[in-house]
């Protein structure tokens, strides 16, 4: 039995989500064609790994809108809970493909620093520039978005590491042009892969963590479990679990053994005063309460099952 508290973000807001990410992925596509032709055309190696970042960009930002697209779809008898995980998963894979491109350009940047070549520095600069503004309009895009949605800061994230790279390799083409100190190629493309790790690292563990059904960080458990047993007429709460399905929704299910054998009526009474506990409290917005009396099971607060 439960009490749904959330509310449901406006068709607007996720048309408005796609129409974005639509918008960035085009741009990224401009992006990732220039930066390939530029970067075999110029010979840098930095440019052709902004590139590579650039083109996982773009996998990212259509994983996130076929993502964003799947969260709309309304549940069914074979799919009770939706898609509404499909963005957490997203985000997953954007993490992990931001750790794997940037394993790939420090391999490449190491080989690069070990036989240093010229390389077409004017190239360099001006599609770096292009890549900055592109990069700098998509983010400004997804910017709002981010702060509230893992998808949307994934792809957030995908795109101002981008932007930032693209100023980095900007900064080394005109070292090169100016110095002719090429090196510096191969020491900016491992400066932008170890910020790729960094960034997606953190967004990696927390998409890990909402799979894999651990208890959010920020809801006490035992604490909860403390105030419900409060209650007069309760006399033990146990097999409790705490999940997060989605950015929205957290869930709690637990059994309550009561002192007395309660009618149902008194027993709603009661459980919508954990509901509201709860909600004000922590934010729990989806509860699942067994009520049970006398029976012989385990009374442990957490039970694996």
């Amino acid at each position: 039995m439960g009490h749904n508290h959330s509310h449901n973000h406006s068709h607007s807001k996720n048309d408005l989500k796609g129409r974005n990410l639509v918008i960035s992925i085009f741009l990224n596509i401009l992006i990732t064609a220039s930066q390939i032709i530029g970067g075999v055309i110029s010979g840098s190696l930095a440019l052709l790994s902004d590139a590579l970042h650039n083109f996982s960009d773009v996998l990212s930002l259509i994983v996130s809108y076929v993502a964003n697209f799947l969260a709309k779809k309304k549940a069914s008898i074979h799919r009770t809970f939706g898609y509404k995980r499909a963005e957490i998963l997203a985000a997953f894979i954007n993490a992990s493909t931001l750790i794997i491109v940037a394993v790939l350009l420090i391999i490449e940047a190491i080989r690069r620093f070990q036989h240093p070549k010229e390389i077409e520095s004017d190239l360099v600069i001006w599609l770096s520039l292009i890549a900055i503004i592109a990069n700098g309009l998509s983010v400004l895009l997804l910017k709002k978005d981010a702060q509230t949605n893992m998808n949307m800061k994934s792809a957030y994230l995908h795109l101002l590491t981008d932007m930032m790279a693209s100023v980095a390799v900007l900064i080394g083409g005109l070292l090169m042009k100016y110095y002719n100190v090429f090196w510096v190629d191969s020491v900016l493309t491992f400066a932008i892969a170890i910020y790729l790790i960094w960034m997606g690292f953190d967004l990696l563990k927390d998409s890990t963590k909402v799979l894999m059904l651990f208890t959010p960080a920020t809801i006490p458990i035992k604490q909860i479990v403390k105030e419900i047993n409060a209650f007069e007429s309760i006399k033990n709460v146990h097999h409790v679990h705490v999940w997060q399905l989605n950015e929205e929704e957290i869930h709690l299910e637990a059994h309550i053994d009561f002192n007395e054998d309660i009618t149902l009526s008194q027993f709603d009474v009661i459980l919508h005063k954990i509901e509201d506990l709860i909600y004000r409290k922590y934010n729990i917005n989806h509860v699942n309460i067994q009520p049970e009396f006398g029976k012989e099971d385990a009374k442990d607060m957490i039970v694996q099952d």
